[in-house]
């Protein structure tokens, strides 16, 4: 009997001495976890829509991105970069516009127009940052330029075509007839083109067009505006910008001048333009894009566009043009030869 009193005072000093050091037990997480923990950062997914490549469209992509690291979103850490190029294929952009819209990305960056409205039909949720694109209202993205009212906010490349114009007067000072070759499925190209006609009359100038639906086109609808142009207006179209090579060659072939609408077309042998910088315009666009991360809603955002634009001027085209370039405009250009930059 007292033999098993003994037993039982063991066996409760026991389950006492356990419950004792259940109580005292450290549930935390070791230092190890701790650490892990807290080094864990969640990761934006950005998906990136280009609907072809050319020097504008990427620059505006490496700016976006460089805009981004340089406000704390750096890939590979705290944010991952999805790019797919549609390679001018619109059925293509639309893939990749649902594509983005099933996986759910956080934000997505579409640039030039075509992009642009595809991933707007996929998606009225995800947050979409446009860049590269010149109407934004046209191209039915947003309400208004003042205040989006959509899930779209972003960049226009919207530059004054008076600007443009006026580089014709001064190198082609008897120039009558203007050609512009486009395509008739950007909405963006029929703006311009509208545009243009408008300004055209304003400088005692009529507009001659010609449309293409694809690169194969541009080498038959080229002849048949350089048989008929003064000047040759190469303005913000896709398919354009990917075919400036064979335009240039070939207008200067025909002692045509070529007046672009952006830099890049300058790089690729056009004569001259006054246009947005479209890296600048990609890290405009990054800083737009860093308010809606914080919380920003697109829909109360405004459009942004470049205020300062930039003067270039191909120095061999005009050589192989046999014209002479203004000291005036020389003085305050960005001079190209042998598609580098000479007064950087």
């Amino acid at each position: 009997m007292v033999g098993m009193k003994r037993t039982l005072s063991v066996i409760v000093s026991l389950l006492l001495i356990g419950v004792l050091l259940v109580g005292c037990t450290d549930t935390s997480t070791s230092p190890a976890e701790d650490v892990q923990e807290a080094t864990e950062t969640t990761v934006i997914q950005v998906g990136i829509t280009q609907i072809i490549e050319h020097p504008a469209l990427d620059a505006a992509r490496e700016g976006f991105i460089d805009g981004l690291a340089a406000e704390g979103f750096i890939e590979g850490e705290n944010i991952a970069f999805e790019l797919q190029n549609a390679q001018g294929e619109i059925a293509t952009a639309q893939t990749i516009g649902e594509s983005f819209s099933a996986q759910k990305k956080d934000l997505i960056l579409a640039i030039a127009t075509p992009t642009a409205q595809t991933a707007f039909q996929a998606t009225k949720d995800i947050p979409i940052l446009i860049t590269a694109v010149t109407d934004p209202v046209a191209a039915g993205l947003v309400d208004s330029w003042e205040r989006s009212g959509t899930n779209v906010t972003g960049t226009s490349d919207a530059t004054p075509p008076e600007k443009h114009f006026q580089l014709m007067k001064t190198f082609v000072p008897n120039a009558k007839r203007v050609g512009i070759l486009y395509n008739t499925s950007e909405t963006n190209s029929e703006v311009q083109v509208n545009t243009a006609k408008e300004v055209a009359s304003n400088f005692g100038m009529e507009i001659v067009t010609a449309s293409v639906n694809s690169i194969n086109d541009v080498n038959q609808s080229l002849d048949y505006l350089l048989s008929r142009v003064d000047v040759l207006y190469t303005i913000k179209d896709n398919v354009v910008a990917s075919s400036m090579p064979l335009i240039t060659t070939k207008a200067i072939e025909n002692n045509i001048p070529v007046i672009g609408a952006e830099p890049a077309h300058v790089k690729g042998g056009a004569l001259a333009t006054e246009g947005v910088d479209y890296y600048r315009l990609g890290l405009q666009t990054a800083s737009m894009a860093v308010e809606v991360l914080n919380g920003k809603n697109p829909a109360d955002m405004s459009i942004g566009t470049l205020e300062d634009l930039e003067l270039s001027i191909n120095l061999d085209t005009a050589e192989k043009l046999n014209l002479t370039i203004p000291e005036d405009l020389k003085k305050n250009a960005t001079l190209i030869k042998d598609g580098v930059v000479q007064n950087d």
